[in-house]
């Protein structure tokens, strides 16, 4: 016969107290932690939305670069069909639209678009466009991309057709 271990039964229910204690205590705190989780979603859900979103300086230059691709783009299709292509530049609603492709950069709200744009190119009144040429020769222009402390020119010259991108500082 083996022989048993005798607890005494004060010592047993000592025993069971601190178990069920220490138990409830995890669970308290597991609860507590998952209410304070909960609020903080709550919280997030009504603040978030009301932050307005504006546009990062890194997302205005992102804009600049897409821009000046684009008009890269038609002048490159322009010298290799030997045909004229038609950039459209619409800045009332903030757009541009690509002669060649139909691709269109639709800039956000807080972004402002302004556009100098030759008159009278060719023999031929544009002045919502830039047009480029066989020859790699433009109408040449100035498309200008700003929020409040930062913008962006996007110029084309208008004799050799290249595009660049100058930083501008705006108070």
């Amino acid at each position: 016969m083996e022989r048993q271990p005798i607890l005494s039964a004060a010592r047993a229910e000592l025993v069971r107290d601190v178990r069920t204690q220490a138990f409830d205590a995890r669970g308290f705190a597991l609860i507590e932690i998952l209410c304070v989780l909960a609020i903080i979603g709550l919280l997030a859900a009504i603040i978030l939305p009301a932050i307005p979103h504006s546009t990062t300086r890194a997302k205005l230059e992102s804009y600049a670069v897409e821009t000046a691709a684009l008009l890269k783009s038609d002048r490159n299709s322009a010298l290799r069909r030997q045909v004229r292509v038609a950039t459209q530049v619409d800045a009332e609603a903030r757009a541009i639209r690509s002669g060649v492709t139909g691709q269109t950069i639709r800039l956000p709200r807080d972004v402002v678009m302004q556009a100098t744009l030759a008159a009278r190119c060719a023999d031929r009144a544009t002045g919502r466009s830039i047009d480029f040429f066989p020859s790699g020769m433009s109408c040449g222009g100035t498309i200008a991309l700003a929020r409040p402390g930062m913008g962006y020119e996007v110029r084309v010259n208008w004799l050799t057709g290249g595009v660049e991108i100058v930083p501008q500082k705006l108070l």
